[in-house]
């Protein structure tokens, strides 16, 4: 193994490099698995890829896949969920959907200043109906 610091050779068994001290970088990486269930009326069928789906069994699934019926689940933790929001805000369109107020504006704000609206607003109809004309 080579040290990122001093880029002297080290056997990979030790957990530091025994001449600057420097850690092993963590193994990293995306681990991806797919599986395709395919439910029809005669059976539920399980494949490791798309690949593995016979031709014509392959193309009703494209055909509805398209559909309003269809979805897709994503099962991640939390590395997996920022690499797919960091992927998501790369497509047009899909990744700035959700809009954001300012930071200052936090929940508890927004409550506390939808209440106070609330009590003005019932102020001022009170005062209305209250007054003699």
């Amino acid at each position: 193994m080579t040290c990122s610091r001093c880029h002297r050779q080290f056997p990979a068994e030790q957990s530091r490099c025994p001449y600057c001290g420097q850690e092993k970088p963590d193994p990293g990486g995306t681990f991806q698995t797919s599986t395709v269930l395919i439910s029809t009326g005669k059976a539920d069928l399980v494949y490791h890829s798309l690949e593995e789906v016979p031709a014509p069994l392959r193309t009703r699934l494209l055909e509805s896949t398209h559909s309003p019926n269809s979805g897709t689940i994503l099962i991640a933790d939390r590395r997996g969920r920022k690499q797919i929001a960091r992927a998501m805000r790369k497509l047009p369109g899909l990744g700035r959907s959700r809009r954001r107020g300012p930071a200052w504006l936090t929940p508890r704000r927004q409550k506390a200043a939808v209440t106070l609206l609330l009590i003005l607003v019932l102020a001022v109809i009170a005062l209305l109906f209250g007054h003699r004309w």
